[in-house]
This record gives structure tokens, C-alpha cells and sequence, in this order.
């Protein structure tokens, strides 16, 4: 009679700052083995910089008020600065692969699993957000997105062409933009179609300036306290669902040794494209193909994109659901 198989325990191959699925709450994350004097070590950590970031803030908003008054590159400038320093004193390290755009507007599109997209990205990037219109009414925190002249849109029907021509104005001015078209945040394992009608900012001939160029982006946390990221705590960055960002902020903000890695791949002209669903599938398969390499801690480098005949109908390789 053949033995019965072997059944391993999920806690024993779970690493020692993995959540346990059978905790909730704060003790769902457990630091560094789990130890007290961890714990407390880590909550010191949290509330240190919070205490930072906010002090940041509050410094920042009226320079980014003055900046907004001026003419020319200070608010631009700044806003970078900021969130720059927004990362730093989060304890979060941002590496980046591949060079941004430039001599044209600008549309990065980007995969979103969390809160953490905006610093990360804006720190890195010289552009301003599109988000929903909700973000502009929460509190400070929609202080700080219209003060870093963060586009609101409300996805309603009637509203599109308006919003839509809003966009194309701040790019015909000389401003780039960063464009999460999931339309929401995901846990961070895959990234989500992206919906076509993000990209009809893009479509050739309807804009009053130059043509803006669409430059791909993957973002993957990839670092928790020092150590490559897996299934297991991967899911820590993410913020999506029916999570506040206090409760995801305490438990990430404990820990040590965090890093993004943010891919840019090479620019890509719309009017290559035939339409903004070809368009749309085209990026969503290099940002995904992208966040694969970043996933599976492989050598990551920029994916270039051509529009050759048949090429929409190509399917993503299993790697970009790894």
C-alpha cells in the first residue's frame, strides 16, 4: 500500500513577515518572527513617519500655493519634489528602469494596485494625474491632489466630452499626464484590462497642440524588508477593495527595506494605431508583459511596441499573470 502523501502546513512555508491568513487585524502582520520588541520597533517606525510625511505636507502646500501662482516650471518642479521626498521619509526606495519621454506631451499609462502609485510615480515622472472625482473631496488629501493640478474626472456619460477635452487642453499647454485606464486598483498579481476609453484623449487629429506620445509604464513593489517579494507579501502594497488607507498605511508603515521598481518602455505614437481599442490593447500588453519580468524578480528591460498588421490579436504570454 502506497504511503499517504506528505501534507505540508501553509505556516511552515509562509516566510517569518508573511501575513497569516488565520490572523486579522494588525496581528496579520506579524514582524520579523513575530517578536514583541519587533512589534513595537515597527509601530515607533510607523508613527515616526507619519509624523514626517504629515509635517512634509502641511510645509508644502502653501510653496505649491505660491508655485501655482508663478508662471513657467516651479509648480511642476515642485510637485516632483514633494512626492520625491514623500517616498524618502516613507522609508520607500524607487528604482527605475528606462528613460521618460520627452520633446512632446506625454501619456503615461500605468498598471495601479495601490495608493502608493502616486507618490511613486510622481515622484519620478513630471506630470499630472487623472483621477476620479471623489479624491477631490477627501480630506487633505484632495487638498494635496488639486494643489499638484491632478485632472478630476467623474466617468459619467454626459461629462466625458467635456473631460475629455479638458485633458487634451493641459496636454496642448506642455503638460504630460499619467493615466491609470484599469479604472481601479488591483492586489498587485495581475494587471487588469485597460478600458479603451482612457485612450480617447489620444486619438490623432483632435487636439489642438502636438500629437502626445503614449509611454508605457509597469510598477511593482518588489522589496519587503529587504527581501524579494512573492504571492505572500505582495499583497501588503496593494490597496483595493474596501481598504482605508489609515489601516494600509499602519501596516505597511512598519516595516523596512521597501522598494518600487518602476519600468518605462519606449514611447509609442496613437497614430499608429488604427483605433483607441487597438491602441488600449497594444500598451496594456507591454505594461503587463512588463510587471511579469518585475514580478518574477527576472533582469527587466523596456518593451518596444510596433504596430504591425495582426499584431492587436496577439496573445500576452502566461508570464503576465505570473
Amino acid at each position: 500500500m502506497r504511503p499517504a502523501p506528505r501534507r505540508f502546513s501553509p505556516a511552515a512555508q509562509r516566510p517569518a513577515f508573511a501575513p497569516d491568513p488565520g490572523l486579522s487585524g494588525d496581528s496579520a502582520l506579524p514582524l520579523f518572527s513575530g517578536s514583541v520588541t519587533a512589534g513595537v520597533l515597527g509601530s515607533i517606525r510607523a508613527i515616526r513617519r507619519l509624523v514626517a510625511l504629515l509635517g512634509l505636507t502641511l510645509i508644502a502646500m502653501p510653496i505649491q500655493a505660491v508655485c501655482l501662482m508663478l508662471p513657467g516650471h516651479p509648480k511642476i518642479a515642485f510637485a516632483r519634489f514633494y512626492w520625491g521626498n514623500f517616498t524618502r521619509f516613507l522609508g520607500m526606495r524607487v528604482r527605475v528602469i528606462g528613460t521618460s519621454a520627452s520633446g512632446r506631451p506625454v501619456i503615461f499609462v500605468s498598471n495601479h494596485s495601490s495608493w502608493l502609485d502616486i507618490p511613486v510615480l510622481g515622484g519620478k515622472l513630471e506630470a499630472c494625474f487623472i483621477s476620479k472625482t471623489e479624491v477631490g473631496t477627501w480630506p487633505l488629501i484632495g487638498w494635496v491632489a488639486k494643489l499638484g493640478r491632478t485632472v478630476f474626472i467623474s466617468r459619467q456619460r454626459g461629462a466625458t466630452a467635456r473631460e475629455r477635452d479638458d485633458m487634451r487642453t493641459r496636454l496642448a499647454t506642455g503638460d504630460n499626464l499619467i493615466l491609470f485606464p484599469e479604472g481601479t486598483t488591483s492586489d498587485g498579481s495581475r494587471v487588469m484590462m485597460f478600458r479603451s476609453s482612457f485612450f480617447a484623449i489620444a486619438e490623432t487629429g483632435k487636439s489642438n497642440g502636438p500629437a502626445p506620445l503614449i509611454q508605457p509604464v509597469s510598477v511593482v513593489y518588489d522589496r519587503l524588508a529587504g527581501l524579494p517579494t512573492g504571492r505572500a507579501t505582495r499583497p501588503l502594497f496593494a490597496w483595493y477593495g474596501d481598504m482605508d488607507i489609515a489601516t494600509h498605511y499602519w501596516r505597511l508603515g512598519r516595516y523596512r527595506g521597501l522598494r518600487a521598481t518602476v519600468l518605462l518602455h519606449s514611447p509609442l505614437e496613437p497614430s499608429a494605431f488604427s483605433d483607441r481599442k487597438t491602441l488600449s490593447q497594444a500598451v496594456w500588453r507591454v505594461v503587463a508583459e512588463g510587471a511579469s519580468q518585475l514580478r518574477q524578480n527576472r533582469t527587466a528591460r523596456p518593451i518596444a511596441v510596433t504596430a504591425e498588421p495582426g499584431q492587436a490579436g496577439t496573445p500576452v504570454s502566461d508570464r503576465a499573470f505570473a
